[in-house]
């Protein structure tokens, strides 16, 4: 390095090539490097002029470690955590643009700032060291205001990057926090999931004059539908189907509470049964069912959430059936013909109005013919232009698969929808129980 200068460091003058501040002396406080940059390697192969910059640097108060050579500024940069790096341009071996490309190069935890000593003035040679990797130059003589200016540019960007890590390393933990969050609430959602299943205890079985089948696929982890079955007196089946409103936990946590009304494994808290004088139990009307329902949804549930509800009754022996619609989509029968027949009128939703009217029907099934009761996740599928599956699409979908029974036909009404939708992944819970009637033998 050039050095011309005569600020004094201590009792001694900078020797050439460090020009004092013109009008005054450097300032002796300390530098700012103290609570941001804490290491400064000074890369020189001579002596004198390397010993008064690191003299001039740990008075402004930064650690400071020096170097002869590049290979030697290499050994200690892997040895030690170096901040900012002031190297001259011209050295034996490795020169100083060759220095700053090799420490570019190392695995580092943070930024180095890097500031090339020179007096190169040609554009070329300052576009070469910006290449190599170069943040700054400093020309020489060195100024030792302009020094300590350039440093202190080198640390508010250090001080910066720093930050900037905090900040990512509090992102990313964070990140790591959620995710384990999330895994922990996917794991339980998942147990949740199984144990909702679990209500639907048989996806099918036979009664001899009929059989019973059940679909039940939420759109999540967990979902606000429900059908299921259960004998409401001898020779009669109990069949249901509930949409409760809203996803997710809260509305599977009420469906299952919902699930209790309709047991037939504790008949005394079924909804749908009443006692009788002999000690055992009756079907209680379907119109009666909903209207019940309501009262204790909406006096003792005390909940935000209200559900629909489509309830039948069915003689195995007769074929004769009635059934309450509470606004869940119509329930369908399909004659041993082909004949697709839609029933109910609507009926207001369970839990929204106290003392609500619900009106209950009555039908006749045949040998052949087969009741479908289906969720609204069914009739109102989007495709991908949003629109809806609706009454006439399920009719033709029915009607297309006539020749399959049981499950297989549930789950070929499901990979219609699938095909109507354009995927097999669903905005809205879908559940089916579907009754064939075969008549008595």
């Amino acid at each position: 390095m050039d050095v011309t200068g005569t600020e004094p460091v201590g009792r001694r003058t900078l020797p050439r090539g460090i020009a004092a501040p013109s009008g005054a002396m450097a300032s002796a406080e300390p530098a700012s490097g103290q609570c941001g940059m804490q290491l400064v390697l000074v890369v020189d192969d001579s002596a004198a002029q390397r010993r008064t910059l690191a003299q001039l640097l740990r008075r402004w108060g930064y650690g400071v470690r020096e170097a002869a050579s590049g290979a030697e500024a290499l050994a200690l940069c892997r040895a030690e955590p170096i901040d900012l790096i002031l190297s001259d341009w011209m050295m034996p071996g490795m020169s100083g643009p060759e220095f700053c490309r090799a420490f570019r190069a190392m695995p580092r935890a943070g930024y180095g700032y890097f500031i090339l000593l020179t007096s190169k003035t040609d554009k070329g040679d300052v576009a070469q060291g910006l290449r190599e990797g170069a943040d700054d130059f400093l020309s020489k003589p060195v100024n030792v205001q302009e020094l300590r200016a350039r440093i202190a540019a080198g640390e508010r960007i250090l001080r910066m990057e720093r930050e900037l890590q905090d900040k990512n390393r509090l992102v990313s933990e964070t990140l790591a926090r959620l995710r384990a969050a999330h895994e922990s609430l996917d794991r339980d959602l998942s147990q949740a999931r199984q144990l909702q299943q679990s209500l639907l205890r048989e996806r099918h079985r036979a009664f001899g004059p009929a059989e019973v089948s059940l679909l039940l696929r939420p759109s999540g982890h967990v979902g606000g539908d429900l059908v299921g079955f259960f004998p409401t007196a001898p020779g009669r089946l109990g069949l249901f189907a509930i949409d409760v409103s809203g996803h997710g936990v809260t509305s599977a946590l009420l469906t299952a509470r919902l699930a209790g009304l309709f047991s037939g494994a504790v008949p005394e808290q079924n909804i749908a049964l009443m006692p009788t004088p002999g000690g055992g139990f009756a079907g209680r009307p379907p119109a009666e069912v909903a209207a019940a329902m309501n009262r204790l949804m909406l006096e003792e549930l005390a909940t935000d959430h209200y559900c629909t509800l489509a309830y039948a009754e069915v003689d195995l022996g007769s074929g004769a059936a009635r059934l309450v619609q509470a606004g869940h989509p119509h329930p369908l029968i399909q004659r041993a013909c082909g004949a697709v027949e839609f029933l109910g009128t609507g009926g207001m939703p369970v839990g929204l109005i106290p003392d609500a009217d619900y009106e209950g029907l009555e039908t006749v099934l045949l040998p052949g013919d087969r009741l479908l009761i289906v969720s609204d996740g069914v009739t109102e599928c989007p495709d991908r232009e949003g629109a809806e599956l609706g009454e006439a699409g399920l009719r033709g979908s029915v009607m297309r698969r006539m020749g399959l029974r049981g499950e297989a036909f549930l789950e070929a009404l499901v990979g219609d929808l699938a095909a109507f939708a354009g995927s097999d992944e669903f905005p809205d819970d879908i559940s089916a129980a579907l009754f064939e009637y075969h008549g008595a033998r």
